[in-house]
């Protein structure tokens, strides 16, 4: 077995926490990176909600400067709706400096919820 702990970066853009409105991640840095890919952690959903991810991409931190990832840039892809108790993986393929999870409510109370960012291919290893 082959050590992949040292050779990985790992980032929280939600914390798991139970979402009751639209909400942002926050930004994750890819510098010294060359790939990333998002994982979304799901848990309970109230009154049969209706809840979709996204992945953002930036140049920079600033919020309004945040736009959808493109289809190109994405490998694999992530569902139409969210299931509770579920897991999902989705790889970025982009450019951009900074990416971050959306998690948009469609309908119903609230989903439990997270993501994090999986960094590969590291400039400079081991990872810390």
């Amino acid at each position: 077995m082959r050590d992949i702990a040292n050779n990985i970066g790992v980032a929280q853009t939600l914390a798991p926490v139970d979402y009751a409105a639209t909400t942002k991640g926050t930004a994750v840095d890819l510098q010294g990176f060359n790939s990333a890919a998002v994982i979304v952690n799901t848990g309970a959903i109230t009154s049969a909600g209706l809840y979709v991810v996204s992945l953002q991409e930036s140049d920079t931190t600033t919020d309004g400067d945040f736009a959808n990832v493109a289809a190109g840039d994405l490998v694999g892809t992530l569902p139409a709706s969210l299931a509770a108790t579920s897991t999902y993986k989705q790889g970025y393929t982009g450019n951009k400096r900074y990416i971050r999870a959306v998690i948009t409510k469609t309908s119903g109370t609230s989903i439990v919820a997270g993501a994090v960012v999986v960094k590969g291919n590291a400039a400079d290893k081991p990872v810390a």
